[in-house]
Protein backbone atom coordinates (compact mmCIF):
# COMPACT_ATOMS: atom_id res chain seq x y z
CA UNK A 1 0.00 0.00 0.00
CA UNK A 2 1.36 3.41 -0.94
CA UNK A 3 1.79 6.25 1.56
CA UNK A 4 3.49 9.64 1.85
CA UNK A 5 5.66 10.77 4.76
CA UNK A 6 6.30 14.48 5.34
CA UNK A 7 9.68 15.64 6.59
CA UNK A 8 12.33 18.33 6.17
CA UNK A 9 14.00 18.72 2.76
CA UNK A 10 17.64 18.35 3.78
CA UNK A 11 19.44 17.79 0.47
CA UNK A 12 18.08 18.64 -2.99
CA UNK A 13 17.24 16.11 -5.65
CA UNK A 14 15.01 13.13 -6.40
CA UNK A 15 15.98 9.52 -5.65
CA UNK A 16 14.02 6.37 -6.53
CA UNK A 17 15.27 3.01 -5.21
CA UNK A 18 14.54 0.14 -2.86
CA UNK A 19 14.64 0.66 0.91
CA UNK A 20 17.60 -0.48 3.02
CA UNK A 21 16.72 -0.30 6.73
CA UNK A 22 19.77 0.70 8.77
CA UNK A 23 18.33 0.04 12.22
CA UNK A 24 19.73 -1.52 15.37
CA UNK A 25 18.79 -5.22 15.40
CA UNK A 26 16.83 -6.73 18.30
CA UNK A 27 19.39 -8.89 20.10
CA UNK A 28 17.30 -9.65 23.18
CA UNK A 29 17.21 -13.25 24.45
CA UNK A 30 16.37 -15.34 27.51
CA UNK A 31 18.93 -17.11 29.68
CA UNK A 32 18.18 -20.85 29.52
CA UNK A 33 19.61 -24.07 30.91
CA UNK A 34 20.81 -26.54 28.24
CA UNK A 35 21.04 -30.31 28.52
CA UNK A 36 23.41 -30.92 25.59
CA UNK A 37 26.42 -28.69 26.36
CA UNK A 38 28.54 -30.28 23.60
CA UNK A 39 26.01 -29.18 20.94
CA UNK A 40 25.76 -25.74 22.54
CA UNK A 41 29.57 -25.26 22.41
CA UNK A 42 29.45 -26.39 18.77
CA UNK A 43 26.68 -23.84 18.05
CA UNK A 44 28.82 -21.11 19.63
CA UNK A 45 31.90 -22.13 17.58
CA UNK A 46 29.82 -22.04 14.38
CA UNK A 47 28.65 -18.49 15.20
CA UNK A 48 32.30 -17.46 15.78
CA UNK A 49 33.34 -19.07 12.47
CA UNK A 50 30.53 -17.27 10.61
CA UNK A 51 31.51 -13.95 12.23
CA UNK A 52 35.16 -14.53 11.30
CA UNK A 53 34.49 -15.19 7.61
CA UNK A 54 32.10 -12.23 7.51
CA UNK A 55 34.69 -9.89 9.08
CA UNK A 56 37.44 -11.12 6.75
CA UNK A 57 35.26 -10.31 3.73
CA UNK A 58 34.39 -6.88 5.16
CA UNK A 59 38.06 -6.18 5.96
CA UNK A 60 39.24 -7.11 2.45
CA UNK A 61 36.57 -5.00 0.81
CA UNK A 62 37.21 -2.08 3.18
CA UNK A 63 40.92 -2.13 2.19
CA UNK A 64 39.98 -1.66 -1.46
CA UNK A 65 37.10 0.80 -1.08
CA UNK A 66 37.83 2.71 2.13
CA UNK A 67 41.59 2.41 2.70
CA UNK A 68 43.89 0.70 5.19
CA UNK A 69 42.86 2.86 8.16
CA UNK A 70 39.17 1.85 7.96
CA UNK A 71 40.17 -1.80 7.35
CA UNK A 72 42.23 -1.72 10.57
CA UNK A 73 38.99 -1.51 12.57
CA UNK A 74 37.91 -4.92 11.28
CA UNK A 75 41.42 -6.33 11.76
CA UNK A 76 41.13 -5.44 15.45
CA UNK A 77 37.74 -7.22 15.60
CA UNK A 78 39.27 -10.36 14.06
CA UNK A 79 41.98 -10.37 16.74
CA UNK A 80 39.32 -10.29 19.47
CA UNK A 81 37.41 -13.07 17.73
CA UNK A 82 40.43 -15.38 17.78
CA UNK A 83 41.52 -14.60 21.35
CA UNK A 84 41.48 -17.77 23.54
CA UNK A 85 41.40 -15.52 26.64
CA UNK A 86 37.86 -14.52 25.62
CA UNK A 87 36.60 -17.63 23.81
CA UNK A 88 37.88 -20.13 26.43
CA UNK A 89 35.89 -18.72 29.38
CA UNK A 90 32.72 -18.54 27.23
CA UNK A 91 32.99 -22.23 26.27
CA UNK A 92 33.83 -23.15 29.91
CA UNK A 93 30.74 -21.32 31.13
CA UNK A 94 28.51 -23.24 28.69
CA UNK A 95 30.04 -26.56 29.78
CA UNK A 96 30.28 -25.99 33.54
CA UNK A 97 27.06 -24.01 34.15
CA UNK A 98 24.96 -25.62 31.38
CA UNK A 99 23.63 -22.23 30.17
CA UNK A 100 22.91 -21.23 26.59
CA UNK A 101 25.63 -19.72 24.39
CA UNK A 102 23.91 -16.30 24.23
CA UNK A 103 24.01 -15.85 28.02
CA UNK A 104 27.58 -17.20 28.31
CA UNK A 105 28.79 -14.83 25.57
CA UNK A 106 27.07 -11.77 27.03
CA UNK A 107 28.14 -12.30 30.65
CA UNK A 108 31.77 -13.08 29.78
CA UNK A 109 32.15 -10.32 27.17
CA UNK A 110 30.50 -7.74 29.46
CA UNK A 111 32.95 -8.65 32.23
CA UNK A 112 35.91 -7.99 29.89
CA UNK A 113 34.34 -4.75 28.61
CA UNK A 114 33.96 -3.36 32.16
CA UNK A 115 37.51 -4.46 33.02
CA UNK A 116 39.06 -2.80 29.94
CA UNK A 117 37.01 0.40 30.31
CA UNK A 118 38.41 0.92 33.81
CA UNK A 119 42.07 0.70 32.74
CA UNK A 120 44.30 3.79 32.59
CA UNK A 121 45.92 2.71 29.32
CA UNK A 122 44.09 4.31 26.35
CA UNK A 123 44.93 1.41 24.01
CA UNK A 124 43.33 -1.08 26.43
CA UNK A 125 40.23 1.10 26.80
CA UNK A 126 39.83 1.04 23.01
CA UNK A 127 39.73 -2.77 23.13
CA UNK A 128 36.46 -2.52 25.09
CA UNK A 129 34.77 -1.04 22.01
CA UNK A 130 36.15 -3.86 19.84
CA UNK A 131 34.80 -6.52 22.24
CA UNK A 132 31.40 -4.79 22.28
CA UNK A 133 31.19 -4.88 18.47
CA UNK A 134 32.35 -8.49 18.26
CA UNK A 135 29.84 -9.55 20.96
CA UNK A 136 27.05 -7.97 18.92
CA UNK A 137 28.15 -9.76 15.73
CA UNK A 138 28.46 -13.24 17.31
CA UNK A 139 25.19 -12.76 19.21
CA UNK A 140 23.43 -11.85 15.97
CA UNK A 141 24.54 -15.15 14.41
CA UNK A 142 23.44 -17.12 17.46
CA UNK A 143 20.01 -15.49 17.22
CA UNK A 144 19.84 -15.59 13.42
CA UNK A 145 19.55 -11.79 13.18
CA UNK A 146 21.38 -9.85 10.45
CA UNK A 147 23.76 -7.04 11.54
CA UNK A 148 23.99 -4.29 8.93
CA UNK A 149 27.11 -2.46 7.85
CA UNK A 150 26.51 0.75 5.83
CA UNK A 151 29.94 0.65 4.17
CA UNK A 152 29.16 -2.73 2.62
CA UNK A 153 26.04 -1.73 0.65
CA UNK A 154 26.54 -3.02 -2.90
CA UNK A 155 23.29 -2.19 -4.75
CA UNK A 156 21.34 0.99 -5.38
CA UNK A 157 19.30 1.76 -2.25
CA UNK A 158 17.69 4.46 -0.17
CA UNK A 159 18.83 4.19 3.45
CA UNK A 160 16.12 4.31 6.11
CA UNK A 161 17.23 5.06 9.70
CA UNK A 162 16.24 6.56 13.03
CA UNK A 163 19.17 8.93 12.51
CA UNK A 164 22.56 8.66 10.85
CA UNK A 165 25.63 9.41 12.95
CA UNK A 166 28.45 11.33 11.25
CA UNK A 167 30.51 8.10 11.15
CA UNK A 168 27.57 6.17 9.62
CA UNK A 169 27.19 8.84 6.96
CA UNK A 170 30.93 8.94 6.28
CA UNK A 171 30.83 5.18 5.54
CA UNK A 172 28.02 5.38 2.99
CA UNK A 173 29.13 4.45 -0.52
CA UNK A 174 27.76 7.23 -2.69
CA UNK A 175 27.90 4.94 -5.74
CA UNK A 176 25.08 2.84 -4.28
CA UNK A 177 23.33 5.03 -1.69
CA UNK A 178 21.02 7.15 -3.83
CA UNK A 179 19.34 8.95 -0.95
CA UNK A 180 18.25 8.59 2.66
CA UNK A 181 15.49 9.44 5.05
CA UNK A 182 15.48 9.54 8.86
CA UNK A 183 12.98 9.78 11.71
CA UNK A 184 14.75 12.67 13.40
CA UNK A 185 17.02 15.60 12.51
CA UNK A 186 16.80 18.96 10.78
CA UNK A 187 18.47 20.84 7.91
CA UNK A 188 21.52 21.52 10.08
CA UNK A 189 21.97 18.03 11.54
CA UNK A 190 25.26 16.45 10.50
CA UNK A 191 23.60 13.72 8.47
CA UNK A 192 21.85 16.44 6.41
CA UNK A 193 25.06 18.40 5.95
CA UNK A 194 26.91 15.26 4.85
CA UNK A 195 24.11 14.39 2.41
CA UNK A 196 24.56 17.76 0.73
CA UNK A 197 28.33 17.35 0.52
CA UNK A 198 27.83 13.84 -0.95
CA UNK A 199 25.22 15.29 -3.34
CA UNK A 200 22.55 12.72 -2.46
CA UNK A 201 18.88 13.64 -1.87
CA UNK A 202 17.72 13.44 1.75
CA UNK A 203 14.56 14.03 3.79
CA UNK A 204 14.97 14.07 7.58
CA UNK A 205 12.63 14.43 10.56
CA UNK A 206 9.84 12.23 9.13
CA UNK A 207 9.18 10.83 12.65
CA UNK A 208 8.10 7.40 11.37
CA UNK A 209 10.26 6.30 8.41
CA UNK A 210 11.51 3.21 10.27
CA UNK A 211 7.93 2.30 11.24
CA UNK A 212 6.32 2.79 7.83
CA UNK A 213 9.08 1.47 5.53
CA UNK A 214 10.16 -2.17 5.22
CA UNK A 215 13.31 -3.57 3.58
CA UNK A 216 12.82 -3.79 -0.17
CA UNK A 217 9.92 -1.31 -0.36
CA UNK A 218 10.14 1.01 -3.36
CA UNK A 219 10.82 4.52 -2.03
CA UNK A 220 10.98 7.97 -3.60
CA UNK A 221 12.90 10.61 -1.67
CA UNK A 222 11.85 14.10 -2.76
CA UNK A 223 14.63 16.28 -1.38
CA UNK A 224 13.10 19.35 -3.04
CA UNK A 225 9.77 19.31 -1.17
CA UNK A 226 10.54 17.17 1.90
CA UNK A 227 8.37 14.18 0.97
CA UNK A 228 8.97 10.43 1.04
CA UNK A 229 6.70 8.23 -1.09
CA UNK A 230 6.49 4.60 0.03
CA UNK A 231 5.48 1.98 -2.57
CA UNK A 232 4.19 4.66 -4.98
CA UNK A 233 1.93 3.83 -7.94
CA UNK A 234 3.42 3.55 -11.44
CA UNK A 235 1.87 6.91 -12.27
CA UNK A 236 3.62 8.62 -9.31
CA UNK A 237 6.94 6.98 -10.25
CA UNK A 238 6.60 8.36 -13.82
CA UNK A 239 5.80 11.85 -12.45
CA UNK A 240 8.93 11.74 -10.29
CA UNK A 241 11.12 10.42 -13.10
CA UNK A 242 9.99 13.46 -15.10
CA UNK A 243 10.62 15.74 -12.09
CA UNK A 244 14.11 14.24 -11.64
CA UNK A 245 14.87 14.90 -15.33
CA UNK A 246 13.70 18.53 -14.95
CA UNK A 247 15.95 18.94 -11.91
CA UNK A 248 18.89 17.60 -13.96
CA UNK A 249 18.08 20.16 -16.69
CA UNK A 250 18.05 22.93 -14.06
CA UNK A 251 21.45 21.71 -12.82
CA UNK A 252 22.75 21.83 -16.41
CA UNK A 253 21.67 25.50 -16.62
CA UNK A 254 23.45 26.31 -13.38
CA UNK A 255 26.54 24.45 -14.62
CA UNK A 256 27.04 27.06 -17.35
CA UNK A 257 28.30 29.38 -14.58
CA UNK A 258 30.84 26.89 -13.21
CA UNK A 259 33.87 28.92 -14.35
CA UNK A 260 32.32 32.36 -13.92
CA UNK A 261 33.13 34.74 -11.05
CA UNK A 262 30.41 35.58 -8.52
CA UNK A 263 29.52 39.18 -9.31
CA UNK A 264 26.34 41.04 -8.42
CA UNK A 265 24.29 42.87 -11.06
CA UNK A 266 26.04 46.15 -10.09
CA UNK A 267 29.55 44.69 -10.27
CA UNK A 268 30.32 43.73 -6.65
CA UNK A 269 32.38 40.51 -6.29
CA UNK A 270 31.88 38.05 -3.45
CA UNK A 271 33.55 34.68 -2.89
CA UNK A 272 31.46 31.49 -3.03
CA UNK A 273 33.19 28.70 -1.13
CA UNK A 274 32.33 25.12 -0.22
CA UNK A 275 32.07 23.27 3.08
CA UNK A 276 33.82 19.87 2.92
CA UNK A 277 34.40 16.90 5.25
CA UNK A 278 37.07 14.88 3.40
CA UNK A 279 39.54 15.28 0.49
CA UNK A 280 37.10 13.20 -1.61
CA UNK A 281 34.65 16.15 -1.46
CA UNK A 282 36.99 18.26 -3.62
CA UNK A 283 35.51 16.77 -6.77
CA UNK A 284 32.16 18.32 -5.83
CA UNK A 285 33.84 21.68 -5.11
CA UNK A 286 35.47 21.73 -8.56
CA UNK A 287 32.37 20.46 -10.39
CA UNK A 288 30.27 23.19 -8.78
CA UNK A 289 32.65 26.08 -9.36
CA UNK A 290 33.78 26.67 -5.78
CA UNK A 291 36.16 29.63 -5.45
CA UNK A 292 37.53 28.37 -2.13
CA UNK A 293 37.01 25.90 0.68
CA UNK A 294 35.38 27.97 3.39
CA UNK A 295 35.17 25.15 5.93
CA UNK A 296 37.12 21.90 6.06
CA UNK A 297 35.54 19.90 8.90
CA UNK A 298 38.58 17.97 10.12
CA UNK A 299 36.63 15.86 12.66
CA UNK A 300 35.77 13.35 9.93
CA UNK A 301 39.46 12.34 9.94
CA UNK A 302 38.95 11.23 13.55
CA UNK A 303 35.69 9.32 13.07
CA UNK A 304 34.96 5.73 12.12
CA UNK A 305 38.21 4.44 13.59
CA UNK A 306 39.54 3.04 16.87
CA UNK A 307 42.34 5.53 17.59
CA UNK A 308 43.45 9.09 16.90
CA UNK A 309 44.82 9.77 13.40
CA UNK A 310 48.60 10.20 13.35
CA UNK A 311 50.32 13.45 12.44
CA UNK A 312 51.39 12.02 9.08
CA UNK A 313 47.87 10.79 8.25
CA UNK A 314 46.51 14.27 8.95
CA UNK A 315 49.33 15.95 7.03
CA UNK A 316 48.53 13.87 3.92
CA UNK A 317 44.82 14.79 4.10
CA UNK A 318 45.48 18.52 4.55
CA UNK A 319 48.13 18.48 1.82
CA UNK A 320 45.72 16.72 -0.58
CA UNK A 321 43.07 19.42 -0.07
CA UNK A 322 45.52 22.33 -0.33
CA UNK A 323 47.11 20.95 -3.51
CA UNK A 324 43.71 20.04 -4.93
CA UNK A 325 42.52 23.66 -4.61
CA UNK A 326 45.55 24.91 -6.61
CA UNK A 327 46.26 28.06 -4.60
CA UNK A 328 42.65 28.97 -3.85
CA UNK A 329 41.91 29.66 -0.15
CA UNK A 330 41.29 26.69 2.16
CA UNK A 331 39.89 27.45 5.63
CA UNK A 332 40.57 24.50 7.93
CA UNK A 333 38.62 24.26 11.17
CA UNK A 334 40.54 22.60 13.99
CA UNK A 335 38.96 19.60 15.69
CA UNK A 336 35.31 20.25 16.58
CA UNK A 337 34.25 17.17 18.56
CA UNK A 338 31.44 17.13 21.10
CA UNK A 339 27.74 17.99 20.90
CA UNK A 340 26.37 15.43 18.44
CA UNK A 341 29.82 14.28 17.30
CA UNK A 342 31.42 11.69 19.57
CA UNK A 343 34.70 9.79 19.49
CA UNK A 344 34.23 6.57 21.49
CA UNK A 345 37.97 6.08 21.92
CA UNK A 346 38.39 9.45 23.71
CA UNK A 347 36.20 8.23 26.57
CA UNK A 348 34.72 11.69 27.24
CA UNK A 349 32.34 12.06 30.19
CA UNK A 350 28.59 11.89 29.56
CA UNK A 351 27.12 15.40 29.82
CA UNK A 352 23.62 16.71 30.45
CA UNK A 353 24.05 19.44 27.80
CA UNK A 354 26.77 18.30 25.38
CA UNK A 355 26.21 21.23 22.99
CA UNK A 356 27.06 23.57 25.88
CA UNK A 357 29.77 21.33 27.29
CA UNK A 358 33.31 20.06 26.91
CA UNK A 359 33.72 20.32 23.14
CA UNK A 360 35.68 21.88 20.26
CA UNK A 361 38.34 24.40 21.41
CA UNK A 362 37.56 23.64 25.09
CA UNK A 363 38.53 20.00 24.54
CA UNK A 364 41.60 20.93 22.48
CA UNK A 365 42.96 23.38 25.05
CA UNK A 366 42.66 20.68 27.73
CA UNK A 367 43.94 17.79 25.55
CA UNK A 368 46.88 19.74 24.20
CA UNK A 369 48.89 16.75 22.96
CA UNK A 370 46.09 15.90 20.54
CA UNK A 371 45.69 19.57 19.54
CA UNK A 372 49.41 20.06 18.92
CA UNK A 373 49.56 17.00 16.64
CA UNK A 374 46.83 18.54 14.47
CA UNK A 375 48.46 21.96 14.42
CA UNK A 376 51.84 20.49 13.41
CA UNK A 377 50.21 18.56 10.57
CA UNK A 378 48.49 21.74 9.36
CA UNK A 379 51.67 23.82 9.58
CA UNK A 380 53.68 21.21 7.66
CA UNK A 381 50.98 21.14 4.95
CA UNK A 382 50.79 24.95 4.70
CA UNK A 383 53.49 25.25 2.03
CA UNK A 384 51.30 23.28 -0.43
CA UNK A 385 48.56 25.88 -0.80
CA UNK A 386 46.68 28.85 0.61
CA UNK A 387 45.94 27.73 4.18
CA UNK A 388 43.80 29.61 6.69
CA UNK A 389 43.32 28.11 10.18
CA UNK A 390 40.11 28.63 12.14
CA UNK A 391 39.36 27.82 15.78
CA UNK A 392 35.78 26.71 16.61
CA UNK A 393 33.55 27.44 19.62
CA UNK A 394 35.51 30.50 20.77
CA UNK A 395 33.56 32.26 23.51
CA UNK A 396 36.13 34.74 24.84
CA UNK A 397 39.41 36.36 23.86
CA UNK A 398 41.49 34.33 26.33
CA UNK A 399 40.59 31.12 24.45
CA UNK A 400 41.65 32.61 21.12
CA UNK A 401 44.90 33.96 22.55
CA UNK A 402 45.75 30.62 24.16
CA UNK A 403 44.99 28.65 20.98
CA UNK A 404 47.00 31.05 18.81
CA UNK A 405 49.94 30.93 21.25
CA UNK A 406 50.03 27.13 20.99
CA UNK A 407 49.94 27.40 17.18
CA UNK A 408 52.83 29.89 17.17
CA UNK A 409 54.85 27.69 19.57
CA UNK A 410 54.49 24.71 17.25
CA UNK A 411 55.37 26.85 14.24
CA UNK A 412 58.55 28.07 15.93
CA UNK A 413 59.60 24.51 16.84
CA UNK A 414 59.07 23.32 13.26
CA UNK A 415 61.01 26.25 11.78
CA UNK A 416 63.89 25.55 14.20
CA UNK A 417 63.99 21.97 12.83
CA UNK A 418 64.22 23.32 9.28
CA UNK A 419 60.65 22.41 8.28
CA UNK A 420 59.12 24.68 5.64
CA UNK A 421 56.08 26.54 6.97
CA UNK A 422 54.15 29.21 5.06
CA UNK A 423 54.59 32.74 6.42
CA UNK A 424 51.14 33.80 5.17
CA UNK A 425 48.74 31.66 7.20
CA UNK A 426 45.72 33.65 8.31
CA UNK A 427 44.32 32.71 11.74
CA UNK A 428 40.65 33.30 12.44
CA UNK A 429 37.71 32.09 14.47
CA UNK A 430 34.21 30.75 13.99
CA UNK A 431 31.66 33.14 15.42
CA UNK A 432 28.96 30.79 16.73
CA UNK A 433 28.49 32.00 20.30
CA UNK A 434 26.57 35.24 21.01
CA UNK A 435 29.23 36.51 23.46
CA UNK A 436 31.77 36.50 20.60
CA UNK A 437 29.43 38.26 18.17
CA UNK A 438 28.69 40.97 20.76
CA UNK A 439 32.44 41.47 21.36
CA UNK A 440 33.36 41.24 17.65
CA UNK A 441 34.83 44.76 17.65
CA UNK A 442 37.51 43.60 20.15
CA UNK A 443 38.12 40.24 18.46
CA UNK A 444 38.55 42.01 15.12
CA UNK A 445 41.69 43.71 16.43
CA UNK A 446 43.37 40.31 16.94
CA UNK A 447 41.97 37.82 14.42
CA UNK A 448 42.67 37.79 10.67
CA UNK A 449 39.10 36.87 9.74
CA UNK A 450 35.68 35.80 11.01
CA UNK A 451 33.57 32.92 9.75
CA UNK A 452 30.05 33.03 11.13
CA UNK A 453 28.76 29.56 12.06
CA UNK A 454 25.04 30.22 11.91
CA UNK A 455 23.92 26.64 12.67
CA UNK A 456 25.15 27.02 16.26
CA UNK A 457 24.77 30.80 16.51
CA UNK A 458 21.02 30.42 15.87
CA UNK A 459 20.55 27.61 18.40
CA UNK A 460 22.53 29.42 21.10
CA UNK A 461 20.81 32.77 20.50
CA UNK A 462 17.32 31.25 20.43
CA UNK A 463 18.10 28.74 23.26
CA UNK A 464 16.73 25.98 21.01
CA UNK A 465 18.46 22.66 20.36
CA UNK A 466 18.67 22.41 16.56
CA UNK A 467 18.44 18.59 16.74
CA UNK A 468 15.04 18.71 18.48
CA UNK A 469 12.29 18.66 15.85
CA UNK A 470 9.64 19.57 18.46
CA UNK A 471 11.13 23.07 18.63
CA UNK A 472 12.36 23.25 15.04
CA UNK A 473 10.13 26.33 14.59
CA UNK A 474 12.74 28.19 16.68
CA UNK A 475 15.44 27.57 14.10
CA UNK A 476 14.94 31.09 12.70
CA UNK A 477 17.80 32.26 10.47
CA UNK A 478 15.93 35.43 9.47
CA UNK A 479 15.02 36.49 13.00
CA UNK A 480 16.14 40.15 13.34
CA UNK A 481 18.10 39.19 16.49
CA UNK A 482 20.27 36.85 14.37
CA UNK A 483 20.59 39.38 11.55
CA UNK A 484 21.73 42.09 13.98
CA UNK A 485 24.43 39.80 15.39
CA UNK A 486 25.59 39.00 11.85
CA UNK A 487 25.73 42.73 11.03
CA UNK A 488 27.79 43.41 14.18
CA UNK A 489 30.37 40.83 13.11
CA UNK A 490 30.64 42.02 9.49
CA UNK A 491 30.87 45.68 10.50
CA UNK A 492 33.52 44.93 13.15
CA UNK A 493 35.64 43.01 10.62
CA UNK A 494 35.45 45.75 7.99
CA UNK A 495 36.30 48.47 10.49
CA UNK A 496 39.64 46.71 11.14
CA UNK A 497 40.24 45.90 7.45
CA UNK A 498 39.50 42.20 7.94
CA UNK A 499 37.14 39.92 5.98
CA UNK A 500 34.01 38.20 7.22
CA UNK A 501 32.60 34.96 5.88
CA UNK A 502 29.78 32.62 6.80
CA UNK A 503 30.03 28.82 6.86
CA UNK A 504 26.62 27.94 8.28
CA UNK A 505 23.81 26.61 6.09
CA UNK A 506 22.30 30.11 6.04
CA UNK A 507 25.04 31.16 3.57
CA UNK A 508 23.38 29.13 0.79
CA UNK A 509 19.77 30.04 1.67
CA UNK A 510 17.94 31.93 -1.12
CA UNK A 511 16.06 34.11 1.42
CA UNK A 512 19.21 34.92 3.41
CA UNK A 513 21.54 35.58 0.44
CA UNK A 514 20.02 38.97 -0.53
CA UNK A 515 20.24 40.17 3.11
CA UNK A 516 23.82 38.93 3.53
CA UNK A 517 24.87 40.57 0.26
CA UNK A 518 23.36 43.83 1.54
CA UNK A 519 25.12 43.49 4.90
CA UNK A 520 28.46 43.23 3.09
CA UNK A 521 29.39 39.58 3.71
CA UNK A 522 32.64 38.86 1.83
CA UNK A 523 32.60 35.07 1.64
CA UNK A 524 29.61 32.69 1.47
CA UNK A 525 30.58 29.08 2.27
CA UNK A 526 27.98 26.36 1.72
CA UNK A 527 27.42 22.80 0.54
CA UNK A 528 29.02 22.48 -2.90
CA UNK A 529 25.64 21.75 -4.52
CA UNK A 530 24.33 25.14 -3.37
CA UNK A 531 27.10 27.16 -5.07
CA UNK A 532 25.75 27.39 -8.62
CA UNK A 533 22.15 28.25 -7.58
CA UNK A 534 23.61 30.93 -5.25
CA UNK A 535 25.84 32.32 -8.03
CA UNK A 536 22.83 32.48 -10.36
CA UNK A 537 20.86 34.39 -7.72
CA UNK A 538 23.63 36.85 -6.80
CA UNK A 539 24.22 37.77 -10.47
CA UNK A 540 20.61 38.99 -10.57
CA UNK A 541 20.84 41.15 -7.43
CA UNK A 542 22.12 44.70 -7.04
CA UNK A 543 24.25 45.08 -3.91
CA UNK A 544 23.09 48.68 -3.44
CA UNK A 545 19.44 47.62 -3.58
CA UNK A 546 20.13 44.75 -1.16
CA UNK A 547 21.82 47.20 1.24
CA UNK A 548 18.54 49.12 1.43
CA UNK A 549 16.64 45.84 1.89
CA UNK A 550 18.99 44.77 4.71
CA UNK A 551 18.53 48.12 6.51
CA UNK A 552 14.77 47.68 6.19
CA UNK A 553 14.54 44.09 7.50
CA UNK A 554 16.79 44.86 10.50
CA UNK A 555 13.96 47.06 11.77
CA UNK A 556 11.35 44.29 11.52
CA UNK A 557 10.31 42.18 14.51
CA UNK A 558 9.86 38.55 13.43
CA UNK A 559 11.39 35.83 11.25
CA UNK A 560 8.20 35.64 9.14
CA UNK A 561 8.08 39.41 8.56
CA UNK A 562 11.65 39.30 7.24
CA UNK A 563 10.88 36.33 4.97
CA UNK A 564 7.83 38.09 3.53
CA UNK A 565 9.77 41.33 2.93
CA UNK A 566 12.60 39.53 1.10
CA UNK A 567 10.23 37.48 -1.09
CA UNK A 568 8.37 40.65 -2.04
CA UNK A 569 11.55 42.62 -2.78
CA UNK A 570 13.18 39.99 -5.01
CA UNK A 571 9.93 38.46 -6.31
CA UNK A 572 10.59 34.89 -5.10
Amino acid sequence: MSSILKGIAASSGIAIAKAYRLVEPDLSFETKKVSDTVSEVKRFKEAVALSTSELEAIRDRAKVELGEDKAAIFEAHLLVLSDPELLGPIEDKITQEAVNAEASLKETADMFIVMFEQMDNEYMRERAADIRDVKKRVLSHLLGVKVLNPSMISEEVIVIAEDLTPSDTAQLNRQFVKGFTTNIGGRTSHSAIMARSMEIPAVVGTKEATVEIENGDLVIVDGLNGEVHVNPTEEVVKQYEKKAAQFEEQKAEWAKLVNEPTVSADGHHVELAANIGTPADLEGVRNNGGEAVGLYRTEFLYMGRTELPTEDEQFESYKAVLEGMKGKPVVVRTLDIGGDKELPYLDLPHEMNPFLGFRAIRLCLEEQDMFRVQLRALLRASEYGNLKIMFPMISNLDEFRQAKAILLEEKELLVEKGVNVSSEIEVGIMVEIPSTAVLADQFAKEVDFFSIGTNDLIQYTMAADRMNERISYLYQPYNPAILRLVKMVIDAAHKEGKWAGMCGEMAGDEIAIPILLGLGLDEFSMSATSILPARTQIRQLSKEDMKKLADEVLQLTTNDEVMTAVKKAIKL
